[in-house]
């Protein structure tokens, strides 16, 4: 297991096998630690490291050519911002 995301540690694959599966299943790291019999600390430790390995080999997309969008969701208003829907209005009606 050297120079892989498990080297220095003491556990033996099944158990990062299994860490990584009920990462999968979406179970919280005190879960996880439960489940195997490990300190909730260790458990921490262990998702981040298998997080952080998952993460880093992952290649950013590289998108070429022509890209299509099936949707576009555009925000038109101003949703949470009351005064300058109010500056809009005393606008419109000066204009009027």
């Amino acid at each position: 297991m050297s120079e892989t995301i498990l080297a220095g540690h003491h556990q033996p694959l099944r158990t990062w096998v299994l860490c990584l599966y009920f990462m999968g299943l979406n179970l919280s790291n005190r879960q996880i630690g439960q489940e195997l019999g490990l300190h909730k600390d260790d458990a921490q430790r262990m998702t981040q490291q298998l997080r952080e390995g998952i993460e880093s080999k992952q290649s950013l997309p590289v998108l070429d050519g022509e890209v299509e969008a099936d949707e576009v969701y555009v925000v038109a208003g101003h949703k949470g911002n009351p005064e300058a829907v109010k500056k809009k209005r005393a606008k419109a009606v000066g204009a009027d």
